[in-house]
């Protein structure tokens, strides 16, 4: 072979590897974008065909690992039993942390663990629950220090106030005796965080919700009331709006 012709050659080769490498990269972009599509319809069977085979191409793209484990998180809402739900949440919570590994800087990435963390909370024992306890706090710290606009993260930091602030003295007293003191706080530390995400997002019902059910565990009625029923009006915005909406008409209907 010539010179001019092994040059040629060795072109052409090169030009196929950078139009391989080029169109693999694409085709990770638009796998992902076609389970954009489905994401936002909450349908995760199907925008997991897309992102799955994405993932195999980019495994250390953060923003689909974050979408992966949201999509898994809409499987356990799905999910018929307590054991199927922490079944399928820990591999949300796989790809949650994964995300927060590699973005270490991403908010959303941060997030993400510490959602699940709390989505599989009510399904879990005392010593799960209480060792989950710090890594959501953590996780909605470091994501809202990252973005202070991340009115995701305001929420899950509000529910972790909420929920601490009127755990039994029962779980307290367990936390402290055999898994670790459980921290304390107050209903007014929630009260601060889900009126900065309404702030920031005023479009999610459950920012509303959440407020008013921690104004009725405050004795604050009328609030109580005001705030649910906002929520109530406003059309679903996640895949389990529908269950925060249960939990706050459970929670006007005790409201003398």
């Amino acid at each position: 072979m010539c010179l001019s012709s092994l040059c040629r050659t060795t072109l052409y080769t090169a030009a196929l590897l950078l139009t391989c490498t080029t169109s693999r990269a694409q085709s990770a972009t638009e796998l992902m974008l076609s389970g954009d599509v489905y994401d936002v319809q909450f349908k995760a069977n199907d925008a997991l065909r897309y992102y799955l085979p994405a993932e195999k191409l980019e495994p250390g793209n953060v923003a689909l690992l974050v979408r992966i484990a949201r999509q898994y998180r809409h499987l356990m809402s799905d999910a018929g039993t307590g054991a199927e739900k922490l079944k399928i949440g820990a591999v949300a919570l796989d790809y949650g942390k994964r995300a927060a590994r590699l973005g270490p800087n991403d908010s959303d990435a941060q997030i993400s663990p510490a959602i699940t963390y709390g989505r599989m909370l009510p399904y879990q024992g005392n010593k799960e629950q209480v060792a989950a306890t710090p890594l959501i706090k953590a996780g909605a710290d470091r994501a809202i220090a990252l973005n202070p606009r991340n009115d995701v993260a305001w929420h899950v930091l509000g529910r972790w106030h909420q929920v601490l602030a009127n755990v039994g003295t029962l779980k307290h007293m367990l936390g402290g005796l055999i898994y670790g003191k459980l921290p304390t706080t107050t209903n007014e530390a929630a009260v601060k965080c889900f009126e900065r995400a309404i702030a920031i997002n005023p479009r999610r019902p459950r920012h509303f919700i959440e407020l008013g059910r921690t104004f009725a565990h405050m004795g604050r009625n009328a609030e109580a009331r005001k705030y649910i029923t906002k929520g109530l009006t406003m059309p679903d915005m996640e895949k389990d709006d529908a269950e925060v909406k249960a939990l706050g008409r459970a929670e006007l209907a005790k409201i003398p």
